[in-house]
């Protein structure tokens, strides 16, 4: 197992969504479903590359800003139930290498947790499903609680949540927006996931297809 890669590193904070499970596809049908609901047409592929890395409150004052706290609070809940139905029907995988590379940091006693945009209820389903917490202490997992307007506070209070500096922590996202928070929050190791075809997003150090390019 290639070791390099974790040089210098006191501790990893690891998105969640595109990141350890390649779940995009997902996400599109369960956001079309509410947008048809809301707005009598599906979600469009620009559309889509907006939502990308934005919370849920965003999502939904972006397709209908006139909606109610309320309002806006039921249909993310909605979604997220849509969407998890679909990873319970299809049993979803965690991304190749995932596990390998979880096994690795948990017996280098290097610590390591997530920072995801999702919403509590999901949090919990991915431990419970994915048995997270074999690797991951639950408690230091940072999620979207209503609390962040965007990462950048996520991922530096997911990084004190391990006690790992932010200078010497390793950063695996996905998204543009998720990168771009995290290099604004001080983050300088960062590793994008992409796919072959998508360009490197420029505040990245590298990237990888999926987590066996480390093994």
């Amino acid at each position: 197992m290639k070791t390099n890669w974790l040089n210098g590193i006191t501790g990893i904070v690891f998105d969640f969504n595109g990141t350890l499970v390649f779940d995009a596809y997902m996400h599109v049908l369960a956001w079309s479903e509410i947008s048809r609901q809301l707005r009598n047409k599906e979600v469009t592929p620009e559309e889509n590359h907006q939502m990308s890395g934005k919370n849920n409150a965003v999502i939904l004052n972006m397709m209908k800003p006139e909606l109610t706290d309320e309002e806006n609070k039921a249909l993310s809940l909605k979604k997220e139930a849509i969407y998890r139905e679909m990873i319970l029907k299809e049993q979803l995988p965690l991304v190749p290498g995932v596990k390998e590379c979880f096994d690795l940091l948990k017996e280098r006693n290097l610590p390591f947790t997530i920072a995801s945009a999702s919403i509590k209820e999901n949090i919990d389903f991915f431990i419970n499903h994915y048995h997270l917490d074999q690797w991951i202490n639950p408690k230091h997992i940072r999620y979207d609680d209503g609390s962040y307007q965007n990462k950048i506070q996520m991922f530096k209070d997911a990084a004190e949540a391990i006690s790992s500096p932010i200078e010497s922590t390793l950063i695996f996202e996905d998204s543009p927006t998720g990168i771009r928070c995290a290099y604004e929050a001080g983050f300088t190791r960062i590793i994008q996931i992409k796919k072959e075809s998508d360009p490197l997003i420029p505040s990245a150090n590298f990237a990888i297809q999926d987590f066996t390019d480390l093994l």
